[in-house]
């Protein structure tokens, strides 16, 4: 190494990022969230492995100079955004594209799961119970996509091979895209409601009480996207009031779900861990992502899958 060989810091998660093609290119410093704000300032380059942890936007604002670059393993960017990072001059780049088509087949699977009543068939199993009932067919239904970005476009497309009519509903309406002046009257026809979209000062809270009441009594809504777009208790209300079908959540307010949530027992409620888009092989995919957008940083050439820190994720083209 020489002394103008950049100085790369992870914030590590446990396995650590495979970084051996930068040996010799970049010199490697781990750290846990609590070492993290001492090291910050002699940090060319921050990558955010950790992508859970909320460190960086605690530790940003401190004293000293900052990465010029920030590159999370993960889709959103929520976690480490504070205003002083949005402010500064520094690129945040994110993994778009590693998990657009797994989320999308996740999706798809709870749509079939729950329209074939697969989650009672299970439970009658166990219970050696034969009981013959009528499922749903999802051919010929509706859906409605919430966020139009690379994952939401992905469930559609996965969604319309099933011969789901899906329309997909983004920021601002454009072609193929619908506005959020239209969300209400699409989900009010939805059989299927899934929320993709990213998490942003516009999209906080947006499935609340009034637009549960919005969907018809057979929706079933699921949520991919980000656990702080629902109302969590509006929808446990919706769920046991019966003013919608079911539901699937991946993505929760506060992770890991405490034991004690109610949610864990509420009636039609599918709850999984955050991993619709954790595919066999999901955390090497990461690691390549990082280091190819590394060469071309260093390389000097423009890196993509930049985040607009304003709007809190990479705008579309």
């Amino acid at each position: 190494m020489t002394p103008t060989t950049p100085t790369l810091l992870v914030l590590d998660a446990d396995p650590p990022p495979r970084l051996g093609r930068l040996t010799g290119r970049a010199r490697i410093v781990h750290t846990d969230a609590a070492g993290l704000a001492g090291r910050l300032p002699a940090a060319d380059v921050l990558l955010v492995w950790d992508f859970t942890s909320h460190a960086v936007r605690e530790a940003w604002p401190g004293g000293g100079p900052r990465p010029r670059w920030v590159h999370t393993a993960s889709a959103g960017v929520d976690h480490l955004m504070c205003p002083e990072l949005a402010a500064s001059d520094t690129v945040v780049t994110n993994a778009r594209g590693i998990f657009d088509q797994p989320i999308a087949e996740y999706v798809a699977a709870l749509v079939l799961a729950v329209a074939k009543d697969l989650p009672r068939t299970l439970e009658h199993q166990r219970e050696r119970v034969w009981r013959h009932r009528e499922t749903r067919r999802v051919a010929g239904t509706r859906a409605c996509v919430v966020g139009s970005g690379p994952i939401g476009r992905a469930i559609a497309r996965t969604l319309r091979a099933l011969d789901v009519t899906t329309a997909l509903v983004g920021r601002v309406p454009r072609t193929g895209v619908h506005g959020p002046g239209d969300l209400d009257r699409l989900i009010s026809r939805a059989d299927w409601v899934i929320a993709a979209a990213p998490l942003t000062e516009q999209t906080y809270g947006m499935f609340d009480a009034r637009r549960f009441g919005v969907m018809q009594p057979s929706a079933v809504f699921v949520n991919v996207g980000r656990g702080q777009l629902v109302d969590e208790e509006a929808l446990a209300g919706a769920l046991a009031g019966r003013w919608i079908a079911g539901a699937a959540l991946d993505v929760f307010a506060a992770e890991p779900l405490p034991a004690g949530s109610p949610l864990w027992d509420l009636p039609g409620l599918i709850v999984s861990p955050h991993m619709s888009g954790d595919t066999v092989g999901w955390r090497d995919e990461l690691g390549a992502q990082f280091v190819e957008l590394y060469e071309r940083w260093a390389a000097g050439r423009p890196l993509v899958n930049v985040v607009d820190k304003q709007r809190g994720y990479v705008p579309g083209h």
